[in-house]
């Protein structure tokens, strides 16, 4: 049944511009304006079916003057010489047609509004039994995503794009996150539910705990109009590379210390769990041809290491490795030896693929030292792990780009694999990655984009959700793109903007894209037939260190030794 209309009318549909079942375009009564989407109805009469309800959004609109044959007519019109009428009309994309008889607006119908459940119709959001907020409409309304294209049950993956420091693709991954993490639509599940976050961008997501100093009554409001409650993410873990030259492996932040562990991968897993492969992770590497090799030696490390002590040093064919220089060391001493040649790389291999490799692998020597690593003292906690929080950072800006690739790589594969081998898809995994590009590019192979691949395409039904941002969409590996079931655009460049990945966005969404104010977004699901503008608050939670708030032990008034027992002697000064 339909519902009464009960906003005000706006405009009518045109009688000089065709109509048809898709699209079609009205002319605003006096008094009255449109804007780029609206959500807007109207009706017809239809024998045999009833009453028709056609819904839409505006996608253009136009002002001209009614009467005026030539350009410098302005002039008499605005003169009053000449008369005429000023004109507005826009453009209506069909969004829905309920019931689906697709028959063309009558000219002269009365366009309504929407508002209500009428505009819940029109954006589909009445047929959502899972709603996600997701920012706020050009009229102030809230806008959802439907959660079934999140979590797996129809599709999963959210492809973010846009120009770096301008679209705001990171404040709105963590937006997104947090609002599923509070809306209720996780429901018994959302305690369980993890998110896994690399940040290569400074030491800026290293605060979701703490509130934003900044958060203001406007941006509350906000919350409120989205139904989210206004706190920072409520339970956080930081993972950090070891500080360089430091003996004891103290994570490498300078503007955070408590809640922060340090990662890195002992010599004995490296062998055992053949990492190698991992150091030559750019997409050349498999263009080479040493990439047989790798695997080769990678085998080998794993045989034949064996752990020297407690600290995760090996000893391999004899010698003690203590560090990740003195392993490449020996390959080296081994690969370049004609009598151990063959027993390492097999006889068939040229000597100019084993001098590239080692080339290959002395320059990760540097990169690599800091994380894999068989100095440090034994029984440290050094494993990435969402075991522990709700949310858990990998920072990586303090490595080298080589580095960040061996991380995100290793960590991908364990945390896929650890959700292969639980046998069930909940509770979900949120991966958010950042510069996705570079880890999957359009062209070559390499294990980590071997890897985005699988959570891509078998992701969806392990549980374990991508959200992946990049510059260009254009340059990431198109079966990653294509399996994201909601896009996202915000600033784009003009020529990334003309590029086809961006095909679901209209045109004229594109040249909006083009000049969007950072925390405007363009997004696309599956069952909407255009995208939604959307805004999203201002966040409640520190997005860079001056933003955040001290830390509940640290605020004004805290006593520093409250849970001390006391003592009764008084110290001497």
């Amino acid at each position: 049944m339909i519902e009464t209309v009960t906003a005000d009318p706006v405009a009518r549909v045109l009688g000089t511009q065709a109509a048809s079942p898709l699209s079609f375009w009205i002319t605003m009564e006096p008094g009255k304006v449109v804007q780029l989407d609206d959500v807007v109805v109207t009706r017809r009469e239809v024998p045999g079916h009833g009453t028709v309800l056609v819904a839409g959004v505006v996608a253009a609109v136009e002002a001209r003057h009614e009467g005026a044959s030539f350009d410098s007519d302005v002039f008499l019109i605005a003169d009053g010489a000449l008369p005429a009428a000023v004109v507005e009309s826009a453009e209506i994309r069909v969004t829905r047609v309920e019931p689906e008889v697709f028959v063309p607006p009558l000219p002269g119908a009365t366009v309504y509004r929407a508002a209500g459940i009428e505009r819940d119709q029109a954006l589909y959001f009445d047929v959502m039994d899972r709603r996600v907020p997701m920012g706020l409409g050009r009229d102030g309304r809230p806008l959802f995503l439907n959660f079934d294209f999140l979590d797996g049950t129809r599709g999963a993956h959210i492809s973010i794009s846009g120009v770096s420091g301008v679209a705001t693709k990171t404040s709105f991954a963590t937006f997104l996150l947090y609002s599923i993490f509070t809306s209720g639509v996780l429901d018994a599940e959302a305690a369980n539910t993890k998110a896994l976050i690399f940040s290569v961008k400074g030491e800026d997501l290293l605060f979701l705990d703490r509130a934003n100093t900044r958060f203001d009554a406007r941006a509350a409001e906000q919350y409120a109009a989205l139904g989210l409650p206004a706190h920072p993410f409520a339970s956080l873990h930081v993972f950090a590379p070891p500080r360089p030259g430091d003996p004891n492996g103290v994570p490498h932040v300078s503007s955070r210390t408590e809640g922060v562990s340090s990662f890195y991968w002992t010599l004995a897993e490296f062998c055992d769990e053949e990492l190698l492969r991992f150091v030559f992770a750019d997409a050349d590497d498999e263009k080479a041809q040493y990439a047989l090799l790798v695997g080769q030696v990678a085998a080998r490390l794993r045989s034949w290491a064996q752990p020297l002590g407690d600290g995760g040093a090996v000893t391999v064919d004899g010698v003690a490795c203590r560090t990740f220089g003195d392993l490449v060391d020996l390959l080296d001493e081994r690969l370049t030896d004609e009598g151990t040649r063959a027993r390492w790389a097999g006889a068939q291999v040229p000597l100019g693929t084993v001098n590239a490799f080692l080339r290959r692998l002395r320059g990760a020597v540097r990169p690599l030292s800091p994380i894999v690593r068989g100095d440090l003292p034994r029984g440290r906690p050094h494993t990435i792990s969402t075991a522990d929080a709700q949310v858990s950072v990998v920072d990586l800006h303090n490595l080298p780009e080589r580095a960040q690739r061996f991380v995100v790589g290793v960590v991908l594969r364990g945390e896929f694999a650890r959700k292969e081998s639980s046998g069930t898809a909940r509770p979900l995994l949120f991966v958010v990655i950042d510069e996705l590009n570079k880890y999957a590019p359009r062209d070559g192979d390499s294990p980590i984009k071997e890897i985005l691949l699988d959570v891509a395409e078998r992701g969806r039904s392990l549980g374990v959700i991508l959200i992946g941002a990049q510059q260009t969409a254009s340059e990431v590996e198109r079966r990653i793109v294509a399996n994201c079931a909601v896009r996202v655009a915000g600033r784009l460049d003009p020529a990334e903007a003309a590029r086809a990945e961006y095909g679901w966005l209209p045109s004229a969404a594109r040249d909006r894209a083009t000049i969007a104010k950072p925390g405007t977004m363009f997004v696309a699901q599956p069952e909407l037939p255009v995208p939604l503008a959307i805004t999203f608050p201002f966040p409640a939670w520190a997005t860079r260190p001056a933003e955040a708030a001290p830390a509940p032990s640290a605020r004004a008034g805290a006593d520093p030794f409250a849970g001390l027992p006391e003592e009764d002697d008084i110290p001497p000064f």
